[in-house]
Parts: C-alpha cells; sequence; structure tokens
C-alpha cells in the first residue's frame, strides 16, 4: 500500500532542512521614497530592530488599538520637574518597556541627562540585539510639546 504523502514528493525536490535566515525588516516612519523604484524604503536586520526599539520607548499608553498597555508613560513624565528623580523614573520605564515587549534585544542599559535650562532629556539606549555581537546605541532627545 503506497503513501499518498510519498506518491506526492516521488518527482519532486528534497526539501531542503536547513533554515534560511530571515533578517529583521521594518518600515521607516519617515516613509522615504526610493528614487528609482518609487517605493517605500525597507529597513533591515540591526536598523529595523533599533527603529522597533525607538517606537516602542516613544509609544504611549492607549496609542495601539489591540494592545492598549503597550508602550511607556513617557509624556506623562515630561511634564514633571526636569531633574535626576525624573530622570531615574525615565530610565526605568524605557528599561521596563523594552524588557517586557522587545525579544530581539538583551543587555539593555539606558541613560538619561537632564537639561532643566532647556526642559528636555537627552535618552540614550544601548543594547545587543540577540544573535549579534555588537552593541547598537539609540540616542533621542524627550521634550514636552505643550
Amino acid at each position: 500500500m503506497a503513501s499518498i504523502l510519498s506518491d506526492y514528493n516521488a518527482g519532486s525536490a528534497k526539501a531542503s532542512n536547513v533554515a534560511k535566515s530571515v533578517p529583521y525588516s521594518d518600515f521607516d516612519l519617515a516613509f522615504d521614497i526610493h528614487p528609482k523604484t518609487r517605493d517605500i524604503i525597507p529597513l533591515y536586520d540591526i536598523d529595523a530592530v533599533k527603529n522597533a526599539v525607538k517606537n516602542l520607548v516613544l509609544t504611549n499608553f492607549y496609542e495601539r488599538p489591540f494592545d492598549p498597555f503597550k508602550g511607556s508613560n513617557l509624556t506623562a513624565l515630561l511634564f514633571e520637574p526636569a531633574d535626576v528623580f525624573t530622570a531615574s523614573q525615565i530610565k526605568r520605564e524605557v528599561e521596563r518597556v523594552i524588557e517586557e515587549y522587545e525579544p530581539r534585544v538583551n543587555s539593555v542599559l539606558c541613560e538619561v541627562i537632564p537639561k532643566p535650562e532647556e526642559n528636555y532629556y537627552s535618552v540614550s539606549i544601548t543594547f545587543n540585539v540577540v544573535n549579534s555581537a555588537n552593541a547598537v546605541e539609540v540616542n533621542f532627545y524627550l521634550k514636552r510639546i505643550r
């Protein structure tokens, strides 16, 4: 008695047992257009993870429709006095949201420097991407809009 599965696969090439390496990919929120293809330029590998970390940290609660608690409370902290205590809270919040929601990242170190004269914070996040030996750094400013 012949198996249907073996009859089906008899004429086809053997499937490879080696998994293909699929890079991480993401869209840049700037939506830059490629000059020749006129399509959105995607981000790959480490650039995609850096973009995802920054977007995750800057996402407020209730901004994502089906996951309202994904994000951080940084907007509320920006209305606190710009001092080392608020910087410490921002640092804890950044580390919490990355460790909780970004599985592609490990060894997260965050440095938050308050700039009370200009009323903003300089944020520097250093991390390792899983299966990568190089440390990656993301820098941005947190400033109150209103």
